[in-house]
């Protein structure tokens, strides 16, 4: 199939954008379960290191293992996951989509064919703002402390709005090029080990040196590390570049990420065959 699809002006693309990203909320509305179901998994994860584990894990740099200090170092990192954890549902969406025939019919229509695919980051960004909010108002609800100012809390906050943006377009381009049960796989694959991967949940510095290592070059560890420094929380971190760079690296990578993924996506989008 051939798209004939004319390249929209700004107006024109975002107007039919909102178009796409009010079909998908529209489905959410009639079908709750899903993001329902994310979000309660995140709650899960944060309940369990939280409580399982926060007693027994040092933070370097705090003085020992003390659970108080774990929870104002596990909150950013869990924020920070469940920005990574809801990709899966934007690639089962693409997904479907375009093995259902439906983004054939949206590319035999006169729009843009980025409308496409910012209309369900649109969605999947309004789903996060939401899942933000419970998981900040849930921390603090079991002791997470804030210790820095609302000017610096926003930046943090818009930190883990942009790492999940540009790790929507990863999604994207997987929902687009597996199609069934090869899409969920690929981004389960990409996902659990990325986001353990990290100092999300633990210090790099209590990981082996070579492990370490590659924990601390992590986009994830950079906007979790960013997000602690910003809200006053301690960051298990007493050398290395995220030391300094955790704030210019929780920008750049997810920046590099997007323009690489934006890109592949589109080309995915132009070759999609269903």
């Amino acid at each position: 199939m051939t798209s004939t699809q004319p390249i929209a002006t700004t107006p024109a693309l975002f107007t039919h954008a909102w178009v796409i990203t009010r079909r998908n909320l529209a489905h959410w509305v009639k079908d709750p379960w899903t993001p329902i179901f994310g979000l309660m998994f995140s709650i899960m994860l944060l309940l369990i290191f939280g409580f399982l584990f926060g007693g027994a894990i040092e933070i370097p740099g705090t003085g020992g293992s003390d659970r108080g200090d774990y929870i104002d170092f596990l909150l950013p990192g869990m924020l920070t996951m469940t920005m990574m954890f809801g990709v899966e549902s934007t690639t089962s969406a693409m997904s479907a989509d375009a093995r259902k025939g439906i983004t054939d019919r949206f590319r035999s229509m006169p729009i843009s064919s980025s409308a496409v695919s910012l209309g369900r980051v649109g969605a999947d960004m309004i789903n996060s703002v939401v899942e933000l909010a419970v998981l900040i108002v849930g921390g603090l609800l079991i002791g997470w402390t804030i210790g820095a100012g609302v000017g610096s809390a926003l930046a943090a906050i818009a930190l883990l709005l942009l790492l999940r943006f540009a790790l929507l377009w990863v999604g994207i381009f997987l929902g687009l090029t597996f199609h069934g049960s090869a899409a969920t796989s690929a981004v389960q694959v990409l996902v659990w080990p990325v986001g353990f991967l990290s100092t999300a949940v633990v210090s790099a510095e209590t990981m082996p040196g070579w492990l370490g290592a590659i924990a601390a070059w992590n986009p994830i560890s950079a906007t979790a590390t960013a997000v602690r420094d910003l809200c006053g929380n301690p960051t298990g971190l007493t050398e290395g570049p995220l030391t300094e760079w955790a704030i210019p690296l929780a920008v750049g990578w997810p920046l590099l990420i997007s323009a690489v993924f934006v890109a592949l996506s589109a080309r995915s989008y132009r070759r999609l065959r269903t």
